[in-house]
C-alpha cells in the first residue's frame, strides 16, 4: 500500500502469502480425503494419536467437544484402525490407541502429504532446513498467543461425521488440517487403504 512503512507491508504481503498457502494445502488434504472417501476428522486422528491418548486429551489436541471424540473414536475402532483401553494410572479414564492398521495408514498419511507439499516439490534441501529453522523460530516464540486461550469456545464442533465433510463447510477449530504442525504432515493416501473406507 502506497505510503505504507516497507515493514507493515511485508508483515501484510506474508500474511496473504501464508494465508493463501494454508488454504492450497487444506484443500489438497480435503480433496485426497474425497477421493479415497474417508471423513477428514480420520486425518486429523490419526495424526493426533501419536502415543495411547485419553479422550478427553484428544479432544483438546483436535479442538473438539467431547461429544465428537466418542464419535471419532467409534468409527476409528469400527475400522479397525484404534482401539480404547483402560489408562494404566486410572481405570476409569479411556485411552485410545492406534492398531497395527492405524499405524501403518499414519505412516501412509504422512508419507502421501509430505510428498505433496509445495516445500517438497519446490525448495532443495537446504532451502527446506532454512524454512523448518524460521518455522520452529516463530513457534518457539514467547509472544505467540496460548492456541487454547484464542479458540473460542463459542465456535461448535461438528456434532457428526456426516457434518465433519469437507463438503459442509467445518470449521478452522475442528479441520484435520487446522493446525501448521498437522499442514505439514497430516492427510490421507489413497493406495492401500480399504480398511479406512467408509463405503
Amino acid at each position: 500500500m502506497e505510503g505504507q512503512p516497507r515493514g507493515e507491508q511485508l508483515d501484510a504481503e506474508i500474511l496473504d502469502a501464508v494465508s493463501e498457502l494454508i488454504g492450497r494445502i487444506m484443500a489438497l488434504g480435503e480433496s485426497m480425503a474425497q477421493q479415497m472417501c474417508v471423513p477428514t476428522f480420520f486425518i486429523k486422528a490419526l495424526h493426533t494419536l501419536e502415543r495411547p491418548m485419553a479422550m478427553k486429551d484428544l479432544g483438546k489436541r483436535m479442538h473438539c467437544d467431547p461429544s465428537f471424540v466418542t464419535v471419532v473414536a467409534d468409527l476409528l475402532e469400527k475400522k479397525g484402525l484404534a482401539r480404547r483401553e483402560a489408562h494404566p494410572g486410572d481405570r476409569r479414564v479411556k485411552n485410545l490407541v492406534l492398531t497395527g492398521d492405524g499405524l501403518d495408514l499414519k505412516h501412509r498419511i504422512q508419507s502421501e502429504m509430505a510428498a505433496r507439499m509445495p516445500w517438497s516439490r519446490t525448495l532443495d534441501e537446504h532451502e527446506r532446513e532454512l524454512l523448518l529453522t524460521l518455522i520452529r523460530k516463530m513457534l518457539s516464540s514467547q509472544n505467540l498467543p496460548d492456541t487454547a486461550a484464542a479458540d473460542s469456545p463459542a465456535d461448535p464442533a461438528p456434532a457428526s461425521p456426516e457434518s465433519a465433510g469437507p463438503e459442509s463447510g467445518e470449521s478452522r477449530s475442528s479441520h484435520p488440517l487446522g493446525e501448521v504442525d498437522d499442514i505439514v504432515s497430516a492427510a490421507p493416501a489413497r493406495a492401500g487403504l480399504g480398511q479406512a473406507r467408509t463405503g
